[in-house]
């Protein structure tokens, strides 16, 4: 009897380590839910972290993305790949912090930045401008300089390409937030991406900034976790209309780019449903002056479509 006791101990002890051994689910954290290039007192640029172990993943970086990682008690040094969505300054804003925070800790290794064509324009330009910084130091005479080029590596990808990133497998599909005409030449040098992020214990899609789009759906078919921008566009039109009328302005090309080019709370929840997601993240808000009573109305729209659990993010959730 204590030889069987003995052997089923091994085995417990054989299965927790096997158990141990396995990586982490991904954690997804909003650090940054507010959406639009005008500041917000309550919620940080669009940025978002993939944690998994202690390694973090940005998805998108907006501005003050350094300070929300430090309130999500992570550090810029923990940053192993960067993903942008599309070149647009609230989505990358915190790009240049980053890159000199961890020139200025030298941080090892090389950092990877994912992103749309484009990408690689924008990161030499951060780059140059963290020469003067790093060149100077901290103001020792005949100190070596560390090259800001040498600590980054840049990837750009198009519809469909799929790239492997530590254990993620990770999908990237052009969406719908520009109207360039396809195979343009617009459209040859600037794209907007989704993405979706593969691992054996979770799979995760993000749609970045876009309208609605059926290669979104498809890139999120069946995912544990949708994570959805979403505009108040009857909000944002009469605010929109209301700074024009103020500064005597004529543009009409914001009323169209919000209508054309982003989701609604009715989009949200039918693309969620078509694309049979298991929750769905709404974050990206761009509902100026919205109430407690208008998040109610959100919540209450986007599951007329679909049914699944549905959470409006703020900034630090994790999910």
């Amino acid at each position: 009897m204590k030889s069987i006791f003995a052997a089923i101990a091994l085995v417990a002890l054989a299965t927790n380590g096997a158990l141990a051994q396995e990586p982490p689910a991904p954690r997804w954290i909003t650090l940054g839910t507010h959406g639009g290039p005008v500041s917000n007192p309550q919620r940080s640029e669009p940025a978002n972290a993939i944690v998994i172990g202690r390694d973090a993943y940005l998805v998108d970086v907006g501005d003050g993305t350094a300070e929300q990682l430090s309130k999500a008690r992570l550090s810029v040094a923990q940053v192993k790949a960067v993903f942008i969505s599309h070149l647009h300054f609230d989505h990358i804003g915190g790009l240049s912090a980053l890159l000199g925070l961890r020139n200025q800790m030298s941080v090892a290794g090389v950092l990877e930045i994912y992103g749309p064509r484009g990408t690689q324009a924008l990161v030499d330009g951060l780059v140059a401008a963290t020469v003067p910084s790093a060149e100077a130091g901290y103001g020792f005479q005949d100190k070596p300089f560390a090259d800001p080029a040498n600590m980054v590596h840049v990837v750009e990808m198009v519809d469909g390409d799929i790239a492997r990133v530590g254990p993620m497998q990770v999908t990237a599909r052009q969406n719908s937030h520009y109207s360039f005409a396809p195979g343009s030449e617009m459209d040859q040098r600037y794209q907007s991406l989704s993405f979706r992020f593969d691992t054996p214990e979770r799979s995760i899609a993000y749609t970045g900034d876009t309208g609605p789009s059926t290669a979104v759906e498809e890139l999120a078919a069946g995912v544990d976790l949708f994570v959805a921008e979403m505009i108040d566009l009857d909000l944002i039109l009469t605010e929109e209309q209301r700074a024009r009328l103020a500064n005597n302005a004529t543009d009409q090309d914001m009323p169209r780019h919000l209508s054309e080019h982003h989701i609604t709370p009715d989009q949200v929840g039918e693309m969620a449903a078509r694309a049979n997601v298991g929750s769905l993240v709404v974050t990206h808000l761009v509902t100026p002056g919205a109430t407690a009573a208008d998040f109610l109305r959100y919540n209450a729209t986007i599951g007329q479509h679909y049914a699944g659990p549905i959470m409006i993010a703020n900034d630090l959730d994790e999910f």
